[in-house]
């Protein structure tokens, strides 16, 4: 439990021999993570290249009943990349949405849609998969909520099977509003503020069916954490991530999965990796960063990178083979990276 300060000093080392690109050369047999989660780099997954298909931030991805791979980001010549399993493009298409940031699926085959949420047209959309659009929404200004439009900016969806969904308003006045499969605003909850109920960048949200009922899990990305609510809004835990400033999280059978974009013990910029946390709520797995340490009362001590794997990861994806993809923001316009789970 003391080598923390030695760890963190050897972290900061590698963090500034490895402040470039990670060398193609030799990483594929690197293993990355601990425990029941490890896996191997696959960095050019992606067969894409930037002249032709270019990215500016890669915000979000989800995994459609195909098998397909369906990318996000805020490059208006081409919204939208698909690519099968291999990485290979199999489309690209989209140039209406400058801050698409929130990527949602909902549905089963091919009734699946999309929900869509754009950080400078403060909407949120809900498209077919090709993009289509079906129906929007803007800040509900009837509620008194919110003085003017623009305050409303939604970074996140969560759909429950029903059709209703929530929308986590998570880089603007940090609410989660709960609307019907009517499309009606039923309630809302969270909101700026200080104390457990209350939210500070509510960067993210997913419907957690681990729970019995099902609950949902919201981002306080400020305050490094995630908080767990009812579906009816009402604040049930804090899970704490000290040094780890989370992105939505990500579940995938027994685990929750995070993209961690940046550590305030770091010097903040360039200094994300992703944490991977079991039913319990123990990190199980950091990849890119230091393994989960516990102080003598418990606690979590705070995470930190340790290798250049990343410079700012915003989302994970984790496939139908337990495979893991991150894409990133803000790091040089890079594809998403693959993870192969070592078995």
């Amino acid at each position: 439990m003391q080598r923390r300060p030695f760890l963190k000093q050897a972290a900061l080392a590698s963090f500034s021999v490895l402040s470039g690109k990670l060398p193609s050369i030799g990483q594929q047999a690197t293993v990355f993570g601990q425990n029941e989660r490890r896996y191997t780099l696959d960095q050019a997954w992606a067969k894409a290249s930037p002249t032709t298909l270019p990215v500016k931030d890669c915000h979000e991805m989800v995994q459609a009943a195909q098998g397909q791979i369906l990318l996000l980001t805020n490059e208006t010549r081409n919204n939208f990349i698909r690519f099968d399993k291999s990485g290979k493009v199999l489309a690209a298409f989209g140039n209406g949405l400058p801050g698409g940031h929130g990527l949602s699926l909902a549905g089963q085959g091919s009734d699946q849609v999309l929900f869509v949420t754009d950080t400078e047209l403060n909407q949120v959309l809900k498209t077919d998969t090709n993009g289509g659009p079906i129906q929007a929404w803007q800040a509900p200004m009837d509620t008194g909520l919110y003085e003017n439009p623009k305050q409303f900016v939604p970074t996140e969806t969560a759909v429950l099977p029903n059709g209703e969904f929530y929308v986590a308003d998570g880089y603007g006045q940090q609410h989660i509003l709960h609307y019907g499969s009517d499309g009606q605003l039923k309630h809302h909850f969270g909101g700026r503020g200080e104390g457990d109920p209350h939210l500070d960048n509510a960067h993210g949200i997913c419907v957690d069916n681990r729970t019995s009922p099902p609950t949902l899990l919201v981002t306080d990305r400020t305050r490094c954490c995630f908080k767990r609510f009812s579906l009816q809004g009402k604040y049930l835990e804090k899970i704490e991530l000290p040094g780890a400033c989370v992105c939505r999280p990500v579940i995938h059978g027994d685990y929750l999965y995070a993209a961690v974009l940046r550590s305030p013990h770091m010097g903040t910029e360039g200094t994300g990796f992703v944490i991977i946390l079991n039913r319990e709520n123990k990190v199980v797995s950091v990849v890119g960063g230091a393994e989960a340490s516990y102080g003598t009362d418990g606690k979590l001590l705070p995470f930190y990178q340790t290798i250049k794997l990343f410079q700012h990861p915003h989302d994970v994806l984790v496939d139908d083979e337990e495979n893991l993809y991150v894409c990133q923001w803000n790091s040089g316009q890079v594809y998403p990276y693959k993870f192969n789970l070592v078995s």
